[in-house]
């Protein structure tokens, strides 16, 4: 299949794609040869495969995506550490209280419970601030900036699930250094 352009209508020379089972580079000589020899005056020039096309187009998009997931991966990190050093200086704080609780018949288990669930208070207040922040901020900069597009309802509720399963996971190393309070010395330490 053929598709003829005026040549006023379209300026520009277009590409020429010639598919190969081998070396697709070998074939340059051979192909600039026949396109000389049918027009001399057409250039050839950037010879390239679709997958050098490709990386060309798709190179600034990965970049930008590799960056903006190393500093969301960061910001993962901070948090996940802030809600476990919240929790781990709330559980040294009380385990005077975590060792009268053991001593009175609470079981280890409602001690990790209610640690967990401290730190899943702590996550549900910091995911709602952060996703009213942002829908504010978001609303402000698209105001400002004609291009800007906001994520939709599912980016919003995965990047909230992942960071509420990450910081959870990270309560429960506080959780558990509350459930296993020696009941001795959290007594004696008063």
């Amino acid at each position: 299949m053929t598709v003829y352009h005026p040549y006023r209508q379209v300026p520009y020379g277009g590409r020429l794609f010639v598919r190969t089972a081998g070396d697709p580079y070998a074939l340059v000589p051979l192909v600039t040869q026949i396109i000389r020899a049918i027009s001399s005056e057409q250039p050839v020039e950037r010879a390239a495969t679709l997958a050098d096309v490709r990386t060309e187009i798709l190179g600034p998009d990965r970049l930008n995506a590799f960056v903006f997931s190393a500093f969301a991966g960061v910001a993962l990190l901070i948090a996940v550490v802030g809600v476990a050093g919240v929790l781990a200086f709330s559980v040294s704080a009380r385990m005077h209280e975590f060792g009268v609780r053991l001593a009175i018949g609470s079981s280890p288990w409602r001690l990790l419970a209610s640690v967990l669930r401290e730190g899943a208070h702590i996550v549900t207040i910091g995911i709602g601030a952060g996703v009213a922040s942002g829908y504010v901020l978001g609303r402000v900069s698209a105001s400002s900036l004609n291009e800007l597009q906001l994520p939709g309802v599912p980016t919003v509720v995965a990047a909230a699930a992942v960071l509420a399963i990450a910081a959870l996971l990270a309560t429960l190393l506080p959780a558990a250094r509350a459930s296993r309070v020696d009941v001795l010395q959290a007594l004696r330490a008063e």
